[in-house]
């Protein structure tokens, strides 16, 4: 289920950028950063607010792979699975989050709470196995910390 989108809300964001056709990837940042996904709703109001052509919107959103144009969580918890963190347990945090969360790597929440995904190398092999949770960095991974991690992001909700 996609979440409903105020229109009058993408307006606003799309407003704070200069409307021309340079601010493109800006918006989609401040968009994607908001509603944690592209909807199809932004990606045409950006076509038309900045003039960009719609097949040149969704090639960008298409393209990196920071943008999403599926409905993503609030929080989005990375493992990294390069090979130092692959060695030293990154499999087994990755079961424990899957139990916990009830998803499989690459799916979403169906509460649109959490995203979990499978990364390689965050050249952070000094801590391995590395747990990155929204933007903050867990080294040295066990079972056990892996769902102290996340319930502590669910407590802080």
């Amino acid at each position: 289920m996609k979440p409903e989108i105020d229109v009058a809300e993408l307006k606003e964001i799309i407003s704070h950028s200069p409307q021309k056709p340079s601010s493109l990837i800006a918006v989609l940042q401040d968009i994607q950063r908001k509603f944690h996904y592209l909807p199809p709703e932004a990606i045409k109001e950006t076509s038309s607010a900045l003039g960009v052509p719609l097949s040149q919107v969704y090639s960008v959103a298409t393209f990196y792979s920071a943008f999403s144009l599926e409905p993503r969580g609030k929080h989005t918890c990375r493992i990294c699975m390069g090979t130092a963190c692959h060695i030293k347990g990154a499999p087994m945090a990755l079961e424990q989050a899957e139990d916990q969360l009830g998803i499989k790597a690459g799916q979403t929440t169906p509460d649109l709470r959490f995203t979990l995904e499978v990364v390689n190398c965050v050249g952070a092999c000094a801590m391995a196995p590395v747990v990155i949770i929204d933007e903050k960095y867990y080294g040295n991974v066990r079972v056990d910390k892996m769902k102290r991690y996340l319930d502590g992001v669910r407590d802080e909700d």
